[in-house]
């Protein structure tokens, strides 16, 4: 099949439900990605960037062997105490050789830059024919929030940019880097995905955008946090003042070729 012919049209927006809270969100819509991966019981799978556990319990009881991974070792523990095998390690240079039928992350890729490197891992960590599935930020996403957490460090002198954690790669992009580590690409989704922040800006960016609040100096943080939500407003308030983040997601499922 022709890669245009993948990045077909967007999720139906029954798919982007409500949630009640500012994160609980990245498990919630984790879901799809296990229904997408399809484990079967006996299969020995991996959880990129696998955080509390919530998912991989998820796999688990479904009768797969589940091994997840993540970098902080906070996540690791609370994953192990949920039931998981969980190990402290980076998705960029995982210590597996061809010992997964399968892998999948959630809402977690995008952090482990560059994502071409944790790509090239992960298929060293496959068997052959195995298959990866996964959902990440692309292209666009939170583009209104990363411009106002920019803007506020950059007004008090410190480069915004250079704290940017997170990168968002186009389809093309993300599909040149499976292709070039050996996989066969069965679906990629591009999607716009209108997400409510129930809390407001503010509080979405004292849970998530602590990347950039950490870039300054403790008494400077919440004048800083009311200043992004400020300008995000702009753009993210409605008139009755209802907040919604401009996530836009990118889904997929390939698999690696058989030699």
């Amino acid at each position: 099949m022709d890669r245009q012919d993948l990045l077909f049209a967007p999720i139906t927006p029954s798919q982007a439900t409500h949630f009640a809270c500012e994160a609980r969100f990245v498990a919630d819509y984790g879901t799809s990605v296990i229904k997408l991966l399809s484990p079967e019981p006996g299969e020995k799978i991996l959880d990129v960037g696998c955080g509390d556990g919530t998912l991989s319990r998820l796999v688990q009881a479904g009768g797969a062997e589940v091994v997840g991974i993540d970098i902080d070792a906070a996540m690791v523990e609370a994953s192990r105490q949920n039931g998981i095998d969980a190990r402290l390690m980076d998705g960029r240079a995982l210590a597996f050789q061809c010992t997964f039928d399968a892998a999948f992350s959630n809402a977690a890729l995008h952090f482990m830059r560059p994502v071409p490197l944790v790509i090239e891992s992960v298929a060293r960590a496959l068997k052959p024919g195995g298959r990866f599935a996964a959902e990440l930020g692309s292209h666009g996403n939170i583009a209104a929030i990363t411009t106002g957490l920019v803007a506020v460090l950059d007004r008090r002198g410190i480069d915004g940019g250079a704290h940017i954690p997170w990168d968002f790669l186009t389809a093309e992009e993300f599909c040149d880097s499976l292709e070039t580590a050996g996989f066969l690409i069965d679906a990629v989704h591009t999607f716009h995905r209108p997400t409510p922040m129930p809390s407001g800006a503010k509080a979405w960016i004292e849970k998530l955008g602590r990347w950039f609040l950490d870039a300054l100096p403790p008494e400077q943080r919440d004048e800083a946090c009311e200043e992004a939500a400020r300008l995000m407003s702009h753009t993210m308030k409605t008139a009755r003042g209802h907040w919604t983040a401009d996530y836009h997601h990118l889904r997929f499922k390939a698999r690696l070729a058989t030699k």
